[in-house]
This record gives structure tokens, C-alpha cells and sequence, in this order.
């Protein structure tokens, strides 16, 4: 049952959208959102409906502090509101501004990517090898690679030989481009056509290696999605929509970068503490492009996210110590360590797990506590999280923490909405995916 505040905003129409269909991207919403999309983002249409209660318009300011590849951002854009995404993701980063980046002819773009289409097919063709799955002349005895430090992080068999082969000889074409007025898009264009149609990877609960595809057409997948690109750059020709902009920042210290900016909304879905490695989803892509070149840059990059696995939590973090007062975290804290210790656990990411909860709360506390600075006084906030059971099958219920951290330094709880259930692997259960809605009063 949905637990309802006296304060604040009025409970707000739940859908009649079914469980199942609740989280899933419709055709009418795949405009610029489909340049690029995590797989579990969450999607337009709950951005909409924030959007709407809280009665935003061209006057305010949206932020994302967590913005993914930036679902809030495009959204709040197509609306006609202002808005600001945050993200420590560097690919992520990327994709996002690139997806609110609509300041192209589209023409052009196809114009550029046809030239970039014809001479890579040619190149090939001269080695012998044609686009078309399974129609080469030859196969040269060394196809191109990925370099040793490249190989390390990327999941082991990402991608087959021949369509990676493929892939960097039409990615050298590509980066010819890169400081070109079309370059982000060009690029964003490669990552979604390697990592859904090129690439072995599938999708569910976590990213693995699905099928080999020994063969696939690599340069003419990349030409569809510069296709739908230019598609949905025409269809905005002579409209004109306000700024949203992403930058590449640790969400923990969102005044840092915002400090002469006034939010008047927050809408947005941090990462949950459930031991997924936020980076794996990108990792292909991210190692491709040269967003990361090896597990030093990696490591870096995983400093500045909030803690939510264990394989991104580092001697010196002390996020902890915002929820030291906080006796519902301590109380998990110890009960996932005695859960540990009962079942004779000793891994060394299995001890680490009762650190890791008040790290990421910790992390959620001060992210918080920053972000107040740079609030308009009555802004709303929603945050998309959900409950947990991932250590050592501990009930987190993490929705009802987050309110109280932000209640315990200074927010106003409006309501914990549900916004549906999702299947847990580690429970063989449902869990709840949920909205908290807050309101900051000001000072």
C-alpha cells in the first residue's frame, strides 16, 4: 500500500498501464529517447507525469542528478522546460548530451554519413570482405583487434571477429569526423548499432554474452540508426525548444558544478544497492569509443559514482559517516553482517557488503544534503528507486530509507508511490520499484 504525507503535493493518478508494460519505451516515445537507451531505464512517460504535477514550464529549471543516458533531459526538453542532467558515467555522459544536441541539419548529417557508408564499404571490399553477412571473397589471416588493455575490460566475447573487425575499420572512418559538427551524433549512432545489433551481448537483470554472431552487417546497422537520427532531427525543423544541457560530474556534489543555478524540480532514478556494476552496461561501448582505455580509467571513473557494488568501493570512502545517526542503516548493516557470519561467508565482496549499504545511503545523505543550495524554496523532487534483497537476501527497502535520510536533514515527505514490481532473482520474488516524492521548503 502506498504510504500518502499530509504535506505537499495531492496523491497523483496511478496508471492503468499493467505491470509489465509499465517500464517499456512506446513507439510514440522513441523519438530521440531511441538514439541511445539503457535497457532498464526508466521511462518518458513517468518523466511526464512529474512534469506535469508539479506544474512546471519554461520558467523553471529540471534537474537529473543521475541522468543515464538522459531520459529526463530529452523529456523535459520535448516539453518546453529547461533542464540539466548530471552523470559519472563518461559514455553515459556523452550519450546524453548528444541526445539533447538538436542544433544539426539533418540533411547534412546523411550527407556526411553517406560518404562515410560508401568509402567504408569499398575499404572492406578491397580486403575482401563484404558488409553482407557470409558474401567475402576472403577473410584476411589478421583481422583487426582490440588492444590487450581494451580486451581486459570488456566482457569476453562481447563481439565476434569478423563484425568487430568491421566495426573499427567503419569507427576509423567515424573518428575522422570527431571534431566535426556531426561528430557525437555519428558516434552515438555506432555505439546503438554495435551494442543491440552488432555485438553479442543481451539483456536481462544483468548484461551477458548471448548467442555468437559470427557474421552480421555492421556498417549498414550503423546507417539505420544515422537514418532514424536524421529522421527525427526533420521532424523538429523550425521549432525551437529551450536548453538542456549534461555534464560529466560526480552526483554526490551537484552544487559543485550548479552553484549560480536555481532548481525548481528534481526527477530522477539513482542507483539502487543491489551489486550491479552500472559500468559492465556501458562497457563495450565505452572501451570503443575511447571513453575508457584501461582498468586505471575505469577504477578512476568508478570513484566518483555513488557506491552501490562492492567492486566500486575503495579504502578511503567515508560517505558512511553521513548516516552515522541513522539507526534503521546500522540496524541492516548488522544484520547483513550477521547474515554473513551465520552463513559462513568469507568472500572477500561478501564482507564487504554491510560497509557497502551505509556507503551508498551515505552517498544518497550527502548528495542530499548538496544538492539544498541550489533548490528553489517549495521545488519537488522524485526519486525513482527500488527495494532490495541482493545481500544475503536482506529486505532493503530502500524508498522508505531515502525519505527518511531526506526527512532527517531537512525535506518534506509528500508521499512513497508504487510504481510497479519487478522480479528478483536473488529472492524468486516480486519487489517494489517506487517514486519518492519530496519538497524542499528552503532554509
Amino acid at each position: 500500500m502506498n504510504d500518502f504525507g499530509q504535506s505537499g503535493l495531492g496523491q497523483a493518478p496511478q496508471s492503468e498501464t499493467a505491470n509489465g508494460d509499465r517500464n517499456k519505451l512506446s513507439h510514440s516515445d522513441r523519438a530521440f529517447h531511441d538514439w541511445y537507451r539503457f535497457v532498464l531505464s526508466f521511462p518518458p512517460h513517468l518523466v511526464r507525469q512529474y512534469l506535469n504535477e508539479f506544474e512546471l514550464d519554461e520558467n523553471d529549471l529540471v534537474l537529473d542528478p543521475f541522468c543515464g543516458t538522459g531520459t529526463t533531459v530529452v523529456e523535459a526538453k520535448l516539453r518546453g522546460i529547461p533542464s540539466i542532467g548530471l552523470e559519472a558515467n563518461r559514455f553515459a555522459a556523452f550519450a546524453g548530451s548528444t541526445k539533447v544536441n538538436w542544433d544539426k541539419d539533418s540533411r547534412d548529417l546523411l550527407e556526411h554519413a553517406e560518404g562515410i557508408r560508401d568509402r567504408v564499404i569499398s575499404r572492406l571490399k578491397r580486403q575482401g570482405i563484404s558488409d553482407e553477412p557470409n558474401k567475402h571473397l576472403a577473410i584476411p589471416s589478421e583481422l583487426r583487434r582490440l588492444l590487450p588493455e581494451q580486451e581486459q575490460i570488456i566482457l569476453k566475447d562481447s563481439i565476434s571477429p569478423i563484425p568487430l573487425h568491421k566495426s573499427l575499420v567503419l569507427l576509423d572512418e567515424i573518428n575522422r569526423f570527431k571534431k566535426n559538427t556531426f561528430g557525437d551524433h555519428l558516434r552515438l549512432a555506432f555505439a546503438n548499432a554495435l551494442v543491440y545489433k552488432i555485438s553479442n551481448l543481451r539483456f536481462g537483470p544483468e548484461v551477458g554474452i548471448g548467442k555468437a554472431k559470427e557474421d552480421v552487417e555492421a556498417v549498414g546497422q550503423w546507417f539505420t540508426e544515422v537514418e532514424k537520427i536524421c529522421s527525427d532531427l526533420e521532424s523538429i525543423t523550425g521549432k525551437e525548444f529551450p536548453n538542456a544541457e549534461v555534464f560529466l560530474s560526480d552526483s554526490r556534489n551537484p552544487a559543485t558544478l550548479l552553484k549560480n543555478r536555481q532548481v525548481s524540480a528534481v526527477i530522477t532514478s539513482p542507483p539502487y544497492p543491489n551489486e550491479k556494476d552500472y559500468t559492465r552496461t556501458t562497457r563495450l561501448e565505452s572501451v570503443m569509443l575511447g571513453f575508457i582505455a584501461d582498468k586505471h580509467e575505469l577504477r578512476e571513473m568508478k570513484k566518483s559514482m555513488l557506491r552501490s557494488n562492492t567492486r566500486g568501493v575503495y579504502k578511503e570512502d567515508d560517505d558512511d559517516k553521513f548516516v552515522a545517526s541513522i539507526p534503521e542503516i546500522q540496524q541492516i548493516a548488522a544484520e547483513i553482517e550477521a547474515k554473513r557470519i551465520e552463513l559462513g561467508k568469507t568472500s572477500g565482496f561478501e564482507r564487504m557488503y554491510a560497509r557497502l549499504t551505509k556507503l551508498y545511503f551515505g552517498g544518497m545523505a550527502r548528495h542530499l544534503i548538496q544538492l539544498q543550495s541550489i533548490l528553489k524554496p517549495g521545488a519537488h523532487l522524485a526519486y525513482v528507486v527500488g527495494d532490495q534483497a541482493s545481500y544475503l537476501r536482506v529486505m532493503i527497502r530502500t524508498g522508505h530509507i531515502i525519505e527518511k535520510i531526506a526527512v532527517s536533514v531537512g525535506y518534506e515527505k509528500v508521499r512513497i508511490e508504487q510504481f510497479r514490481t519487478r522480479f528478483s532473482t536473488a529472492t524468486k520474488s516480486d519487489l517494489n520499484e517506487e517514486v519518492v516524492v519530496l519538497r524542499w521548503p528552503g532554509k
